[in-house]
């Protein structure tokens, strides 16, 4: 039987963790290992993870990497699958976790992401986020898939991802040094090394975001920094243009049928900045560090950078 590790990254998650971990302790599996790593949190956190585990390890907060942190963990963990979580993430029900590892019995399976599904309190646009991303049917897909599904083909969640160890570690766990998207990277290494990704649609948490027209542009300049310095998965998945284009069509739609037509004008604005965003993100090299800080929603990565 496959021992499963759970791994939560967390900052400053005081106002999450109580109902989080509840929730995992009342998993249908109960037996999984359950690993903390806290970016020196100045609140409870560390005092009220105590009360569910002993496996917490804290890193100074200038040490946070996206991949680097979640890999220093996978390598500690003892389970054969590393259920991945973040800290405003919360299961819809006990089946949560058996539901997003079951298909692991599937040797071919190297990863898999559950569905995420929008708070209640979450704008239109953030609602039709995790509508798009996260449909209702369940599949798995490999590299044959690639010349049908292009970019969506690797596409992975760390909100809410599992992944085979062995498998995680003949790629190099996860590449440290991101700006984000480490489970992009990973879910790309993977497929490339013969390994499918499956979509558990069964397998739901919570988990949304309501952000601000500004955020958005923020978000997608750091995705297209992404891109830049990680340019070999547009060249083996495609162009992330064509997706943008059947987002924006499916998100127009949305608002109609939600009678929100009075949000058009923002529809607008909101995705000409993403657009513009992330196509400053991929010529970031080429802006002043001043200006990059200011546009970017992880400044504190570009600390670390020298170009």
């Amino acid at each position: 039987m496959l021992k499963i590790s759970v791994i939560i990254p967390s900052y400053n998650a005081e106002g999450y963790l109580p109902k989080l971990l509840d929730k995992l302790e009342a998993q249908s599996i109960n037996d999984c290992e359950l690993i903390i790593i806290d970016s020196t949190s100045n609140d409870k956190t560390v005092e009220i993870a105590k009360q569910y585990t002993e496996n917490i390890i804290v890193i100074p907060q200038s040490e946070f990497d996206h991949g680097g942190t979640r890999a220093k963990a996978a390598q500690i963990a003892k389970g054969d699958i590393l259920v991945y979580l973040t800290q405003d993430a919360l299961p819809y029900n006990e089946y949560t976790i058996e539901n997003i590892v079951n298909v692991f019995k599937d040797e071919n399976v190297g990863a898999s992401y559950g569905r995420q599904l929008s708070y209640e309190t979450t704008n239109l646009f953030g609602k039709h986020l995790r509508m798009f991303n996260y449909g209702e049917n369940s599949y798995i897909r490999n590299k044959d898939d690639i010349k049908k599904f292009g970019l969506k083909t690797p596409f992975l969640s760390d909100s809410f991802a599992a992944y085979r160890k062995s498998a995680l570690e003949s790629i190099g766990w996860f590449k440290d040094g991101l700006i984000l998207g480490e489970d992009i990277y990973a879910g790309g290494k993977l497929m490339l090394c013969g390994y499918s990704i499956a979509y558990q649609a069964n397998a739901k948490v919570y988990h949304s975001h309501s952000y601000t027209v500004m955020e958005e542009f923020k978000r997608y300049f750091d995705i297209g920094v992404f891109h830049q310095c990680e340019n070999w998965i547009l060249k083996e998945f495609g162009k992330a243009e064509g997706e943008g284009i059947r987002y924006i069509k499916s998100e127009v739609k949305f608002l109609f049928e939600n009678n929100a037509w009075y949000l058009l004008p923002e529809w607008f604005i909101r995705n000409g900045m993403k657009y513009l965003g992330y196509k400053f993100g991929q010529m970031y090299e080429k802006l002043p560090l001043w200006l990059i800080k200011k546009t970017s929603m992880h400044n504190r990565w570009w600390k670390k950078r020298t170009f």
